[in-house]
């Protein structure tokens, strides 16, 4: 019976571990799709004249420093 509770244990320790890493890459992918609409306003903004280069650039940055975190995948999804 022991046994059986140790593999019951063991099944639910995993599942609840595959469950938070599919969570953790929602979340990035959301936080990525985020950051590349700040961009992609931020760009917009600046060409349209009522924005800076900077703000463009920081806006770049913060998507260059999530794509080096947590990869690319949202940009394909």
């Amino acid at each position: 019976m022991s046994g059986f509770l140790d593999r019951a244990k063991e099944q639910a320790q995993r599942g609840l571990a595959e469950g938070k890493k599919k969570v953790d890459e929602v979340q990035a992918h959301r936080a990525g799709s985020e950051l590349l609409k700040k961009l992609g306003s931020a760009y917009y903004a600046e060409r349209s004249g009522s924005g800076s280069p900077e703000a463009t650039r920081e806006a770049l940055g913060a998507l260059e420093a999530h794509i080096n975190t947590h990869g690319d995948a949202f940009l394909r999804g």
